[in-house]
């Protein structure tokens, strides 16, 4: 078969370029308004009152029931709906905006530099596990690496520059310290490492390996391209996640029981359920803040502080067809282990 002159197979440097930038905007207004100045106000709430607000948890131990399960869901979705949208917004856009040689460029390759710039992305992103896991979704369409996409989901809710002000003006330094060391850990530790995991799922090296029906699929029409990544998205993550935190939110009370104290139990017990548990950006410093309160020991608070944002059972749910299965199960354990770790520290320290 012949070869396909280049400037037929792929959008011109100029077309990306005006692609990219419209992608840059979206995400910037889109952060501005959800995220950094909701952020900026509330950073000021948190220096004076030592407080975000009370925990998102209900302390009742009544054992899990459908009124739970509403509760939790209607405020966590008050919470988060912005985010979502945005989120399920980007992660569509991300499919059809970025050109895909470019992204094979900078983010293809299984090696530490694309992990690294992964996860400095994540940075600005500030949004939680589920808000940033369909964009996770959408750059692995795209075949960026599995270190790098991870970097980027794990990156978002560990290492999100309010989160880590918050806590250090209403937990202490410490806890903020802790969450530092082990959030870089796993978003550029776990996240090189998950590479080893991903098989032949690994990226080629080379740009001219870009595979040729993604190439042909940048020609086609914007809008049409565009609306069919995002009528996927919806439908293929929206319904699991809702049912997860449905689900989640009726059992809180047998997940979280208030009449623990410490102990490696405790601890090893916290690390498993703060893994699955699902939350909203910043949420678990107030949870900790009222089990702190209500005599819980620091090793259990400690495993919440990590857990807790890291992952959860509906952002899996969510980058399940994205990532190959070990590699989530890498990850999975990684955090229920960094999370045990932060307990055994948190109780000898904290």
């Amino acid at each position: 078969m012949s070869p396909v002159n280049s400037s037929t197979r792929r959008p011109s440097t100029k077309r990306s370029m005006w692609l990219a930038l419209v992608f840059v905007m979206i995400a910037v207004i889109g952060l501005l308004y959800v995220k950094w100045w909701p952020y900026y106000h509330k950073a000021f709430s948190a220096a004076s009152k030592h407080s975000i607000g009370s925990s998102i948890l209900g302390m009742e131990q009544d054992g899990p029931s459908w009124h739970a399960a509403l509760e939790y869901a209607k405020a966590y979705f008050k919470s988060v709906w912005k985010a979502a949208v945005l989120g399920i917004l980007l992660g569509s856009l991300v499919q059809v905006l970025l050109p895909v040689n470019w992204l094979y460029q900078k983010l293809g390759k299984a090696g530490f530099k694309s992990t690294l710039i992964g996860g400095v992305s994540a940075l600005p992103g500030m949004m939680c596990t589920c808000c940033a896991a369909p964009i996770a979704s959408g750059l692995r369409k795209r075949n960026v690496s599995v270190g790098a996409a991870l970097a980027f989901w794990l990156g978002n809710p560990l290492l999100n520059p309010a989160t880590l002000v918050f806590m250090a003006f209403v937990l202490s330094w410490k806890f903020t310290l802790m969450r530092i060391v082990f959030g870089l850990v796993l978003t550029f530790g776990v996240s090189y490492f998950a590479n080893r995991f991903a098989g032949k799922t690994e990226v080629p090296a080379s740009v001219t390996a870009v595979p040729e029906d993604q190439i042909k699929a940048e020609q086609g029409p914007f809008p049409k391209r565009w609306l069919k990544s995002l009528w996927m998205m919806i439908v293929s993550l929206v319904p699991a996640y809702l049912i997860a935190v449905l689900l989640l939110g009726a059992f809180q009370s047998t997940l979280f029981p208030v009449w623990v104290s410490g102990g490696i139990a405790a601890i090893a017990l916290f690390a498993i359920v703060g893994t699955l548990f699902v939350i909203p950006t910043a949420a678990e410093i107030p949870i900790i803040q009222s089990f702190l309160t209500l005599g819980i020991g620091t090793g259990p608070a400690a495993a919440l502080l990590v857990t807790l944002p890291a992952v959860s059972l509906p952002s899996v749910l969510i980058v399940g067809r994205a990532f190959p299965r070990k590699v989530l199960a890498f990850v999975i354990g990684a955090v229920v282990i960094a999370g045990f770790l932060s307990g055994l520290i948190g109780a000898w320290l904290l």
